[in-house]
């Protein structure tokens, strides 16, 4: 027998790296993802409490947010009423323009729209801020003195943004309904007594229940995502610019994918 034909032949590639690189880096991002949740949820219940940082984080991703939440329900409730008031007209059945603004609003397009603008404005923050804290060796420092960065940094950012969302999401659903008033009897003449009959007639406390629960799972997501692509940034400035794009990303189409198995869920 040669020496040729005695070498071993090699061995194959592990299943792992014979994948296609976009559906490995999936695979990876979603392992990152419940690793970060895991050790969020075990240090939560773990000693000291910081309750100081985890008010400024509700600060920041709360009350900082209720400007932009505002507006976006103001004008989704008004833009929603100018719509379904033209078709509803050509059947006469304008007067169920309030229960069309409000149960829209409550069960689906308040919770999701303010997830998009919290992850939009918050979700980048944080992962900008873990980020750059990356990138200048802050985290390692942490590390070096015996603080777990995710006890010190990630609790705190994601439990203000799941028990902010939903008190943002309730303030959206009411500010979405008097947008709707707004143009249905001011700028379109509607009856304000039927409209408002309307608008709660069908209403019922599940309808704003669903939209409480969608926010606090909207507001997990967000403050995971964020926190996950801050803590896992690489390559400087360049990277801390890619990580926060891809936390806004990435937590909105989570969103977007998670309200629609809750949606089947609950109704």
């Amino acid at each position: 027998m040669t020496a040729a034909a005695a070498e071993p032949k090699p061995a194959k590639a592990s299943a792992v790296r014979s994948l296609p690189t976009p559906l490995e880096r999936f695979f990876r991002e979603i392992g990152r993802f419940f690793h970060i949740l895991r050790r969020v949820l075990t240090w939560t219940f773990r000693p000291p409490y910081d309750f100081r940082q985890l008010f400024q984080q509700m600060v920041r991703v709360g009350v900082e947010s209720v400007p932009v939440v505002l507006l976006t329900a103001l004008f989704t409730g008004a833009v929603l009423a100018l719509q379904t008031f033209t078709t509803l007209a050509r059947f006469g059945a304008e007067r169920w323009v309030g229960s069309l603004v409000a149960l829209s609003m409550l069960r689906e397009l308040s919770a999701v729209l303010s997830g998009l603008m919290v992850a939009g404005r918050s979700g980048s923050a944080m992962a900008a801020e873990l980020g750059t804290m990356r990138v200048t060796e802050q985290i390692d420092a942490l590390e070096v003195m015996a603080t777990d960065p995710v006890h010190y940094l990630m609790v705190p950012r994601v439990w203000a943004a799941t028990l902010t969302l939903p008190l943002l999401v309730t303030i959206g659903d009411l500010v979405g309904i008097v947008g709707g008033y707004l143009v249905a009897v001011v700028l379109l003449g509607s009856n304000p007594v039927a409209y408002t009959e309307s608008t709660f007639q069908f209403m019922e406390l599940n309808d704003l229940f669903s939209g409480v629960i969608k926010a606090t799972a909207f507001g997990l997501l967000i403050g995971v995502i964020g926190c996950q692509k801050g803590y896992y940034t690489q390559g400087g400035a360049e990277g801390v610019g890619r990580s926060t794009t891809q936390a806004v990303v990435l937590a909105s189409i989570s969103i977007l994918i998670t309200d629609f198995f809750l949606t089947k869920l609950l109704f």
